[in-house]
């Protein structure tokens, strides 16, 4: 995994970098050395460190880290210490300014989704709604906030859709043809949209119903008719779909067990960084 991220990083600085950083070649004379610090602007959750520490030895700079992922940081605070050739740390700023920036912001939104839902058995997740190339990234940001990130890939599990009951029509069968496909460690989730079709994939043996683009109240209708039916203790209870992080407590107390949301992914603020450099 570890060669895998070093390739998606050289990717990243090569993008940035292109044909070479012309001004620094132009403007600093060769061989200066200096030091400089990633310093967090702003308070939340930083994230990105290991991989900043990748990317600095692919520039060939030598990086400490002074604060761990998942850690919480005041405005201030610095997280990174880099050393080496002043043209690599002005090469390698902006590529590690974006990784910081954009994975501290998803894992500090994370974590506030996470302290909305306190003292409910809900726990909050991430979704697939993730920028090709970078899932990785944002999926494990996510669990430095503290959230679970979901599926990682659709092999990950089983999750009939509601385009896939556009071709098969019937959950019953649906559920029967993912049960005998499916190996033993896998679940199989059902997207539901009513409390008929709840009660139908639940009744067909599904492991997980996912709950999209109902109310609260709907889903307090359906908790109290799975549990009627002596269903509830068989099924996990997933919303999803419109959730804002305002109305997580509200979904959260309606009894489900997680809520996922795509907005932890596509919406998380730029956290601001700035890099301050030195010289001996």
């Amino acid at each position: 995994m570890k060669e895998l991220i070093r390739k998606r990083l050289l990717e990243f600085l090569e993008e940035d970098l292109g044909r070479g950083d012309v001004t620094s070649q132009s403007v600093i004379p060769r061989g200066t050395r200096a030091a400089a610090h990633v310093v967090a602007r702003q308070p939340g959750v930083v994230a990105g460190v290991e991989e900043s520490l990748i990317l600095c030895e692919i520039a060939g700079l030598v990086g400490e880290a002074l604060k761990l992922d998942g850690e919480n940081v005041s405005a201030d605070d610095p997280v990174l210490w880099l050393d080496g050739a002043a043209s690599d740390i002005l090469g390698v700023e902006r590529t590690l300014l974006n990784l910081f920036g954009h994975m501290s912001g998803i894992a500090t939104q994370a974590r506030g989704a996470v302290e909305y839902v306190q003292g409910t058995k809900a726990r909050v997740a991430a979704t697939r709604k993730t920028l090709p190339g970078l899932r990785w990234f944002e999926k494990r940001a996510v669990q430095l906030g503290g959230a679970d990130p979901h599926r990682f890939e659709l092999a990950d599990s089983l999750l009939i859709k509601d385009n896939h009951l556009v071709i098969v029509k019937d959950v019953t069968e649906a559920v029967r043809r993912a049960k005998s496909g499916a190996s033993f460690t896998q679940k199989i989730e059902v997207e539901v949209e009513s409390l008929e079709d709840a009660m139908v994939a639940a009744g067909a043996g599904a492991d997980a119903l996912l709950l999209d683009n109902m109310s609260a109240d709907e889903i307090c209708t359906v908790v109290a008719a799975l549990k009627e039916a002596g269903l509830r203790n068989q099924v996990t209870l997933e919303a999803s779909g419109g959730i804002s992080i305002a109305d997580l407590r509200q979904y959260a107390e309606t009894g489900v067990d997680v809520i996922s949301l795509g907005r932890l992914t596509t919406s998380a603020p730029f956290f601001d960084f700035s890099l301050e450099i030195s010289t001996p």
